[in-house]
């Protein structure tokens, strides 16, 4: 009982590592996993803001020889940071009950006595303000509470989901929890501000902050609490400013050598180089995400959209007619419970964690994209830390003189595992391969050599980026993100992974890249030039490659800027449905035949907008190539295609007259 006690946050975090192991994804999951896992073992440099910590550290864990894919391990290093954060959080919530009296409306000064001979030189004497509403909790109750608020977090949708694949936001979780736990521990420091003993855990406090600042700049959500947190400790004086600068002296340094990894790494040509950061021009405009900037405070009726989908996830979107259970399911009842407890025990504290998540989904409904869930995950680790005051308060009004914690701890664990049960499927990517299988299908399927246009990021581009260039799977085809051209740091990265593609059309390249420079400077720029020149460049590609390789042109291209004009197929060229692409031939080719559709896709057992996607993608080429079949008077090819989507898409409708002239 005895280790129980001494060990618990390490032994929460262990039991919640060992729950993820469960439900850890074994390859590539959706959007960008397949390019961040590639950075981390190439040592690359990431989409914007770069996170050059997450990179490095990523890759250092790489090199340890633990048996299994890159991948796997990368996805490993999410769960274990993870785990690590719930050790972290029950750390903190310990600290804080142990120190509640410190965190309530009058500041407590429990300092002992000392003569005036015995205070060290420099060190003012704090004086006690009147004792008022003070609390104090047995050492049980402190652990139950810390521990079962930690596994409310562990176990809430949105904090599982960073841990079973890799992504950034598993290293921002753990290293948040960290900057909060040492901005409590200067705050609870019970000697003024002049001490040099405060002084030191302030600036090891700014030391986190700035590896978390180096890690995922949503670490701005955390600053209001902090200077609510440092001013109410330390007042608006003389000797608070003088200590933030000093903080500052600390801050900027230690980002500036870990940010300077981007230039450093840029100027060596790695396989992954977004934005080729290798002036001052480049960094600034990478470590800002300012690609990403036109999305964030588009409009009123953006940020409505975006907080009722967080509404959604909190709550359950069973208000608009969909499921009971929301983000934290029966664990939102320790969160109402514990906003009012809180406020009784610890108004100062929840002062901080009020204005943490109120400012994080502030921020966040502003930014418009479709994957927004983890920007939220600041104001989930605030509930949660709200939940442990209200387990608190249940353990203090269940529990009995003969057994004092038998019920509480009895009913507050069915509440944790109904939760963990309900997440379990949604979060369980045990048996995931869907983007692995779509993937090298796709690839598997093309000719040696072939060029690929598309840009299915979230499901085939960015797991390519993994399969090509870690497990070294069909390097021999080019895959261009059509999007991504847009960029002018694209080109570079395609000219030293594919030497001759881009110098190839050089001359066109070169128009458009100069009036490419006053775009990506936000300056006057001539739009017509931008978009004829940047179709020229599409264009280019297919003439300038077809008498050396195969092309094929994604099916995203054809459904959607092929008809709206954006996108056109070069005169004397035509296209022909492939097994999941068109390929582009001359005209008049005459029959242009293609593999038979032998491959195999392990779909999930779980709604996913991007496995559905991958459904529906993969059965309407089939459609198309059985059709091409059919009306090249190939009824028995045609019959292969129309069995393969009975068989493995069994939903998807297949036209009536083709079933029809097939006798299905």
């Amino acid at each position: 009982m005895n280790i129980i006690k001494k060990y618990y946050p390490y032994l929460t975090g262990l039991l919640v590592f060992i729950v993820y192991l469960f439900t850890l994804a074994p390859s590539v999951m959706e959007i960008d996993t397949g390019e961040l896992a590639t950075d981390l073992l190439t040592l690359g440099i990431a989409h914007p803001t770069g996170y050059p910590l997450f990179t490095i550290v990523g890759h250092l864990f790489s090199l340890i020889p633990l048996p299994g894919s890159g991948i796997y391990r990368m996805n490993l290093l999410a769960a274990l940071w993870c785990s690590c954060a719930i050790t972290v959080f029950v750390f903190i919530s310990k600290t804080v009950l142990e120190n509640i009296d410190l965190f309530q409306s009058k500041k407590i000064s429990v300092q002992p006595k000392e003569s005036k001979k015995n205070r060290k030189k420099g060190e003012k004497e704090i004086k006690a303000e009147p004792a008022v509403n003070t609390f104090s909790f047995s050492e049980n109750i402190i652990i139950l509470a810390s521990v079962f608020g930690g596994l409310i977090l562990a176990f809430d949708k949105t904090f599982w989901t960073q841990s079973t694949s890799i992504e950034v936001y598993s290293l921002h979780a753990l290293l948040v929890m960290l900057v909060i736990y040492f901005l409590i521990k200067a705050y609870i420091s019970q000697n003024s501000v002049e001490t040099f003993s405060v002084q030191n855990k302030w600036l090891v406090f700014s030391v986190v902050l700035a590896l978390c600042f180096s890690n995922h700049m949503t670490s701005i959500f955390i600053l209001p609490g902090i200077a609510y947190f440092y001013f109410l400790k330390n007042k608006l004086s003389k000797n608070s400013i003088r200590l933030i600068g000093k903080m500052l002296l600390v801050f900027f340094p230690i980002l500036m050598v870990i940010y300077s990894y981007l230039p450093i790494r840029a100027l060596q040509n790695p396989i992954m180089n977004w934005s080729n950061p290798i002036d001052l021009e480049r960094i600034l405009r990478h470590i800002s995400g300012k690609q990403y900037q036109v999305w964030l405070f588009t409009s009123f009726d953006a940020a409505a959209k975006q907080f009722s989908h967080f509404i959604d996830i909190l709550f359950g979107n069973y208000l608009s007619g969909g499921s009971f259970f929301g983000e934290y399911n029966i664990g939102l009842f320790f969160i109402v419970i514990g906003i009012l407890a809180s406020f009784k025990y610890a108004k100062r504290f929840w002062g901080f964690l009020a204005i943490t998540f109120a400012f994080t989904i502030l921020y966040s409904i502003n930014y418009e994209i479709n994957d927004i869930d983890s920007y939220f995950l600041l104001g989930f680790i605030s509930l949660a830390f709200f939940s442990v005051f209200g387990i608190l308060w249940l353990i203090k009004l269940l529990k009995s003189k003969n057994q004092p914690y038998l019920i509480p701890i009895g009913i507050i664990s069915v509440f944790i595992l109904i939760q963990c049960f309900i997440n379990f499927r949604e979060n369980n990517d045990h048996n995931v391969h869907v983007y692995e299988d779509y993937t090298k299908s796709l690839i598997g399927s093309v000719d040696k050599n072939s060029l690929i246009l598309s840009y299915q990021w979230d499901y085939f581009v960015s797991a390519a980026y993994y399969f090509q260039n870690v497990e070294n799977y069909r390097k021999d085809v080019i895959i261009v993100d059509k999007e991504l051209l847009r960029r002018s740091w694209y080109y570079n990265q395609i000219e030293r992974n594919h030497p001759g593609i881009v110098s190839s059309i050089q001359p066109d390249v070169n128009v458009f890249l100069s009036a490419l420079v006053p775009f990506e400077r936000s300056e006057q720029f001539d739009p017509n030039l931008l978009e004829t020149s940047y179709r020229r460049i599409m264009a280019d590609l297919i003439t300038s490659n077809i008498d050396k390789r195969s092309v094929y042109i994604g099916p995203e291209l054809i459904e959607n800027e092929m008809q709206n004009g954006s996108f056109s197929i070069p005169d004397g060229y035509d296209i022909v449905p492939d097994l999941f692409l068109f390929k582009v031939v001359k005209k008049d080719a005459g029959y242009v035949p293609a593999k038979n559709p032998d491959f195999t896709i392990r779909f999930e057992n779980k709604d996913n907008k991007y496995s559905m996607a991958i459904e529906n993608i993969t059965g309407a080429m089939l459609v198309r190539r059985a059709l091409y079949e059919f009306q090249h008077n190939k009824p028995g090819k045609a019959a292969l295609y129309t069995a393969k989507i009975k068989k493995d898409f069994p939903d998807y409708v297949i036209p009536a007259n083709l079933s029809k002239a097939l006798g299905n």
